[in-house]
């Protein structure tokens, strides 16, 4: 199917005892930013996307996988497939060297890294420029810069978007945090300045609580980012998280996709995402929407990407981060609007101009997804890998399921717990909803415990079918 690990251990160790990498591939994108060979720098349901996207646009493909993952969907749908490593991630799905000499091997002139794993690396997007090797996603300048959270926020401040009061950048000390406390007020929130995914972040209500969480929020930023700088915000109580998709071309193009409402959270993680969302109407969809073409603009980005705004009570918005790179949610976006965004991040990356006019961009209906993840609610979301000894998947008008499982397939203990996404879409919220309804009552996945019932359990909830939800839905709820 692919070569094996023991050739590429032995092709890299033979170039490091050179003192060299490879010799770079004969396609050099300073010269040609045509893209005839994408190699897919992940696993799972986006690698199966974005592989799927290439096939559409006839560009050849090639899949990376670890020793683990080599009965994997995205290794057989791909033209190539290669190992790259033991399971541990760190020396798989993270190593840059490995990655760089599998797109080497097999003449691979660009890498798309989807989303977790590398896609927001800025050394790793460094390399591939180095390599000349076509990162799909923004430079690595942009991503070092929107990739500081604090940095970040003092940049959108510069553009006039409207970010969250707190520090000016990361905090000097703890009595630098403690006055900045007692200037914007109590509750507020350490965050790790390099964080995402919702690590890295306590709420302290006290200038005690404030000292006794201060060291542990640095720890923490250490060990998940290498990075122990901290800076802190007010807490919004209660708000919704809303994001605005845009795409930005290397001509200064920019438009927005319109928004998607990712407020059902547990622990900061998004369980269900929908667009639009039944907490803004449209003078603020266009505010926020011109917000964040603005904060793409002043961060000089290219690529799809994603503004992450809070919005409170009294429907005030706030700057939260931007990510860099595909998001896990945009099924719901290409839904309402029609619009491919892989494949419109890879023609970006090939220099290719937008096509797309603000003013021509048509929202219909009302979209829905729900993350299917292998684990056990009732016992605190435990992971559960395991082996799929029977499946099902919905179908039918108006329902989509990425995923990259099948009947047999052994889910792994070593990856996220994500293994499915159902989107659904109808020509309202109702629909939508019933078409989720019915959607989760189809799927079966038998063989190992999953949240399809807790995702059951959301999707019919009276607050939650009356759009009557903010970021602490799931803590109030269940």
């Amino acid at each position: 199917m692919g070569i094996g690990l023991n050739c590429l251990k032995n092709y890299i160790e033979e170039y490091q005892k050179m003192g060299q990498m490879r010799p770079v591939p004969l396609v050099s994108r300073k010269e040609n930013n045509s893209m005839n060979k994408i190699l897919i720098a992940n696993r799972g349901e986006i690698a199966v996307r974005i592989i799927r996207a290439c096939k559409e646009m006839n560009i050849k493909t090639v899949a990376v996988y670890s020793e683990i993952d080599k009965d994997a969907m995205h290794t057989r749908l791909a033209d190539e497939a290669i190992c790259i490593g033991p399971a541990n991630s760190a020396k798989s799905y993270l190593n840059f060297k490995n990655m760089i000499e599998a797109a080497n091997i097999t003449g691979a002139d660009s890498i798309h890294p989807g989303f977790g794993f590398l896609s927001e690396n800025s050394q790793f997007a460094k390399i591939c420029e180095e390599s000349n090797i076509k990162f799909i996603g923004p430079s690595y300048q942009v991503i070092e810069k929107m990739g500081n959270k604090a940095n970040s926020k003092e940049l959108m401040k510069s553009a006039g978007v409207p970010v969250i009061p707190g520090s000016d950048g990361s905090v000097k000390g703890l009595k630098d945090a403690i006055k900045i406390a007692n200037k914007i007020g109590y509750p507020v929130m350490l965050k790790a300045a390099a964080g995402g995914g919702g690590k890295g972040i306590r709420i302290v209500n006290s200038a005690e609580e404030l000292e006794s969480n201060y060291n542990i929020v640095k720890q923490e930023a250490k060990m998940s980012f290498n990075d122990d700088e901290i800076y802190i915000e007010k807490f919004i109580k209660n708000p919704r998280h809303v994001e605005i998709q845009i795409l930005a071309d290397e001509h200064g193009n920019v438009v927005h996709l319109g928004e998607r409402d990712c407020s059902i959270q547990r622990k900061n993680q998004k369980i269900l995402e929908e667009t639009p969302s039944t907490a803004i109407d449209d003078k603020l969809r266009n505010k926020m929407g011109e917000a964040a073409i603005k904060a793409a603009k002043v961060a000089e980005y290219t690529s799809c990407g994603t503004i992450e705004f809070l919005v409170d009570s009294d429907k005030n918005f706030y700057f939260m981060e931007m990510n860099t790179r595909i998001q896990v949610e945009h099924p719901i976006t290409e839904e309402r609007t029609g619009i491919d965004i892989v494949k419109a991040q890879i023609k970006i990356a090939a220099g290719e101009p937008l096509k797309l006019k603000q003013k021509n961009i048509i929202f219909r209906g009302h979209s829905i997804e729900c993350r299917i993840n292998a684990e056990n609610p009732s016992k605190n979301f435990m992971p559960c890998p395991g082996t799929i000894t029977g499946l099902n998947l919905p179908g039918g008008n108006g329902i989509r399921v990425d995923t990259a499982i099948y009947e047999g397939y052994t889910i792994p203990p070593t990856y996220d717990s994500m293994i499915a996404k159902i989107i659904t879409h109808g020509d309202t919220r109702n629909e939508a909803i019933s078409k989720m309804k019915r959607a989760l009552e189809e799927i079966v996945i038998e063989g190992v415990d999953t949240n399809i019932d807790f995702l059951f359990s959301i999707i019919r909830n009276p607050d939650f079918i009356r759009g009557n939800f903010d970021t602490s839905f799931i803590e109030k709820q269940f």
